[in-house]
């Protein structure tokens, strides 16, 4: 049984097609990368896996369950996006890693979130900073640390080392490789050709809103 399935799934915006007719099965500990053109329909694919968005047509299956039988809310607990463009919120990092255990009514565990500071490479400094004083691949690494937090099930990263340094990608991509080591579930677009043939078991690839290839690189 696949963990994620897209069955005959088509997306329409203003009467035009941005994905059309895709099928696919993604299984547990999957490794995938996604590339293909600039507005090819990549980031749309991934909001359909996150129900972002419903799909026109078709049907999406997690653990072999249709996605209209989900709480939406709870569907993205376990198959969560972690965009681009990272979204904070509030006035400090402290409120954005607060955050995933306030939503789920749980007390702040400190050395969890401490923990995933370190594994970033972080101190616990940046706790109390306000997130308007943090470079745009700082506010990438705490939205991936926040996303972290409660770790998903399936995680969907959309170029999320693109305002990084070499240093600190290789420190991102080393943390999502011993992620799905342990049982995660990675797809992560990357316009990046070394990238997303370095750890990912296979490579998908999307042009003009249709799913052009499927290679299994191991």
């Amino acid at each position: 049984m696949p963990l994620l399935e897209f069955r005959n799934v088509s997306y329409m915006s203003n009467g035009k097609y941005i994905l059309k007719n895709l099928s696919l099965k993604i299984n547990q500990k999957d490794f995938i990368s996604v590339v293909g053109p600039s507005g090819s329909g990549k980031s749309t694919f991934f909001r359909l896996c996150s129900q972002l968005t419903s799909p026109t047509d078709g049907n999406i299956f997690y653990k072999d369950i249709p996605y209209t039988e989900y709480n939406p809310i709870e569907w993205r607990r376990q198959i969560s996006y972690c965009f681009q463009t990272p979204s904070l919120f509030g006035n400090t990092v402290m409120d954005n890693l607060n955050f995933p255990f306030f939503i789920r009514n749980k007390k702040v565990d400190l050395s969890t979130i401490k923990k995933l500071l370190n594994d970033f490479k972080m101190s616990c400094e940046y706790l109390p900073r306000t997130i308007d004083n943090l470079s745009g691949g700082e506010k990438q690494r705490i939205a991936l640390i926040r996303t972290l937090i409660f770790n998903p099930e399936i995680l969907l990263l959309d170029e999320i080392t693109s305002a990084l340094d070499e240093k600190n990608t290789l420190i991102v991509e080393n943390v999502i490789r011993s992620l799905n080591n342990s049982g995660t579930t990675i797809l992560w677009i990357t316009h990046n050709s070394e990238q997303s043939k370095k750890y990912a078991n296979k490579i998908l690839s999307i042009e003009s809103g249709k799913f052009k290839s499927l290679e299994v690189i191991k």
